[in-house]
């Protein structure tokens, strides 16, 4: 059984994903309050609410990146471990945004902005919480306290895309109440994803029948295959550096060949890819991350068609991932290298694709330059290179079997 809200979820293919809370202060990343050793030290970190202040702007800044990106969706943290929420949380703790400098509910700007632009709203929410000590000393009462602040979120800011959930691992062997979590999500957001991520430690695993995707934190992507009879999404989630959150001294990018490349392992294998852009403390963009997510965007709306109207095909071949639209199939080449004089690059084999069908290969093109010859033998063929000028990393032959 495969519902309709999870095929739409499949079609999108591309999220943002984003964390901002009161971490982002500190530049330290979204686990700093974690390493710190003292009492004082973690009574310093809470008092910072007092300098939590948002610019206006942030949520058109946000969703604007992910336009240009090509996202569908984003996905944006509500309440990190931390346990500050970024929406009103009417009167259920003061350790809210409404008690902060800023005093709005950025929610509530955050699904204004993304509906303005055709952006689909996702709302991150942690299971475990550093600052309730309920977490620790009462935990049926942290429960009670936990769901009413998904039922704030579920009843206050209109249809939404899917909840997103982190930390389950940290208490594996309580009862977290799932059927009372997600029954209560049912009923007031019938179609909105549900999405458990289960960690570093159990990609790919369901858990819960409710659950609609499986996650691949920081992972590699295969295929998903129905455990009980309901067929899922899934969705890999990375960030562009080693920290979710914002930091000062995090200089490990990810490169946009990689995104590329993950980016078509995913819609290879059906699941979605939902990337992390960090944020500054006062909730815009970094101009590192912005500028990344635009350089991939630019593939991505090149391919739009392949990210999502096509998909896996049975058919396979040497050196390259074959999908599919029910009329012409997709021979998709990664690591395509530039082709010009030897003063300017180095020399590089151009990859041969070989399509395994019984059928023969027909009006192949280019399908970014149709103008590109492509010289077929026995359903074999040399990738074109790209020509001086153009280097998109991965390129995609179109063509038909018959």
């Amino acid at each position: 059984m495969e519902f309709e809200y999870i095929k739409k979820f499949k079609k999108m293919g591309l999220g943002l994903f984003v964390h901002l809370g009161l971490y982002s202060i500190f530049q330290k990343g979204e686990w700093y309050y974690s390493v710190l050793n003292t009492e004082e030290q973690r009574q310093d970190y809470f008092s910072n609410i007092k300098k939590f202040k948002i610019a206006k702007s942030w949520a058109k800044d946000i969703v604007g990146t992910a336009k240009k990106l090509g996202a569908k969706y984003i996905t944006i943290g509500t309440r990190h471990h931390e346990g500050f929420s970024l929406f009103d949380t009417h009167g259920l703790t003061d350790f809210d945004v409404m008690h902060s400098p800023t005093k709005r509910d950025l929610m509530q700007e955050f699904v204004e902005e993304c509906r303005k632009n055709d952006i689909v709203p996702f709302f991150y929410h942690t299971l475990l919480d550093w600052h309730n000590k309920d977490f620790n000393d009462n935990f049926p009462k942290y429960i009670d306290y936990l769901i009413a602040s998904v039922e704030l979120l579920c009843k206050n800011y209109g249809k939404i895309g899917g909840f997103w959930f982190d930390g389950f691992w940290s208490k594996p062997y309580e009862n977290w109440q799932f059927d009372r979590l997600y029954g209560m999500i049912r009923k007031y957001q019938p179609e909105a994803m549900i999405i458990n991520n289960t960690g570093l430690d159990e990609r790919g695993k369901v858990g819960h029948y409710e659950i609609d995707s499986v996650t691949f934190e920081r992972g590699k992507p295969f295929d998903v295959s129905s455990e009980d009879g309901k067929e899922r999404a899934g969705e890999v989630c990375n960030s562009l550096t080693d920290h979710w959150g914002n930091t000062k001294l995090d200089l490990n990018y990810l490169s946009v060949p990689y995104l590329i490349d993950l980016l078509i392992d995913c819609r290879y294998n059906g699941c979605n890819l939902l990337i992390n852009g960090g944020v500054d403390k006062n909730g815009k963009m970094k101009s590192m991350d912005k500028a990344t997510l635009q350089m991939f965007g630019i593939w991505v709306h090149k391919h739009e068609h392949i990210i999502r109207d096509c998909k896996p095909s049975k058919i396979t071949a040497d050196n390259a991932l074959i999908f599919e639209d029910g009329k012409y199939y997709y021979a998709v080449i990664k690591n395509v290298p530039l082709i010009a004089t030897l003063n300017v690059v180095e020399a590089k084999s151009l990859p041969r694709i070989t399509i395994h069908s019984d059928k023969k290969v027909i009006e192949a093109c280019c399908y970014d330059d149709k103008k590109a010859k492509i010289k077929i033998e026995k359903n074999s063929f040399a990738m074109p290179a790209f020509p001086y000028g153009v280097s998109m990393c991965a390129r995609i032959v179109r063509f038909k079997l018959k």
